[in-house]
């Protein structure tokens, strides 16, 4: 074992621990694959992330660093929540001038942009697949979440490096009253995403959104957060096929969901998510879609411990 610096943040928040965690060691160096595993499942957050420096071909494409991410349960290709805490915490712990970054993961080189003004840290969507699931897993998915066929406004399978079964619904209140059957969605092997427009008025949403969130929070309810950004479309993600049974803010899901969306009408090209009122959380994702397609994945991050980690 040795003495390795070590942050945990909290990501697509600017109020700590309404957002998602993540367990970040900045120097992975030495850690074999079983270490690194056992760490993440130590620390029983739903990722945990190491910086390593970039493979060959990383450093000739301009990769600054190398990120690799794992659940408590298994190393994933990609995710969206680590990548935004971890460039925070990379930047924090040897601080840069420049706007624009290239992280290096098992997926490919992720570009990553920090705004000048808020600081915020966006990463560009990776290439999305897609695909319509079959009718029978529809249905299997739909009466593992409590769900009738009227709920279901429309349903693609989205792979990013991370596979989501993604179902859009009728309402936010379907939304939020989910209950699933958590036991058979890991038989199923699914991770699964759903989602939902707000469509009320505007002054009609904050007195629903007020009230949702006071039920969820009570007197910590993050009014600063909901009047920086109204949330247009609220999420949730269902992951106990990986370990953790729901997770608070999914940049990956958010991600795909954004391509998918926007690309069939259903979001304009800019907008931002609310994810993570059923568990307390006030997650809030910032999505833009720029002049040549790319979608881009935003949030805020902050630093709630900061020291070292023996490893």
């Amino acid at each position: 074992m040795k003495t390795r610096p070590f942050k945990q943040v909290d990501v697509f928040t600017a109020t700590p621990y309404l957002g998602n965690p993540l367990a970040v060691v900045l120097d992975g160096e030495g850690l074999s694959t079983e270490d690194m595993q056992h760490f993440a499942n130590w620390t029983n957050l739903s990722e945990t992330s190491f910086v390593l420096p970039p493979t060959p071909e990383g450093l000739a494409a301009g990769a600054d660093y190398r990120l690799r991410i794992f659940t408590p349960t298994t190393e994933l290709p990609f995710a969206g929540h680590p990548t935004l805490g971890t460039c925070h915490a990379w930047l924090e712990a040897s601080p840069k001038q420049q706007t624009e970054f290239l992280q290096e993961c098992a997926v490919g080189l992720i570009k990553i942009q920090r705004n000048s003004q808020t600081q915020r840290l966006a990463f560009a969507a990776p290439l999305l697949k897609r695909s319509t699931p079959s009718p029978e897993l529809l249905a299997q998915v739909a009466q593992a979440l409590g769900l009738q066929a009227q709920h279901i406004i429309a349903a693609q399978i989205l792979d990013n490096g991370p596979v989501w079964f993604s179902l859009l619904l009728d309402s936010v209140d379907t939304v939020l009253q989910l209950t699933p059957n958590h036991a058979q969605l890991k038989n199923l092997g699914l991770k699964v995403g759903v989602a939902a427009v707000e469509l009320a008025e505007p002054a009609t949403f904050l007195i629903a959104r007020s009230n949702r969130e006071a039920r969820a929070f009570g007197a910590r309810s993050p009014t600063n957060q909901g009047a920086q950004a109204a949330p247009e479309l609220e999420v949730r993600a269902f992951v106990a096929a990986a370990g953790i049974i729901e997770d608070p803010v999914t940049g990956s899901l958010n991600a795909s969901l954004a391509q998918w969306l926007i690309a069939d009408g259903h979001m304009p090209n800019a907008y931002t998510a609310s994810q993570g009122l059923n568990l307390g959380r006030a997650g809030r994702v910032h999505i833009t879609q720029d002049d040549h397609g790319q979608v881009w994945v935003g949030g805020d991050v902050v630093t709630c411990i900061n020291g070292t980690v023996a490893l």
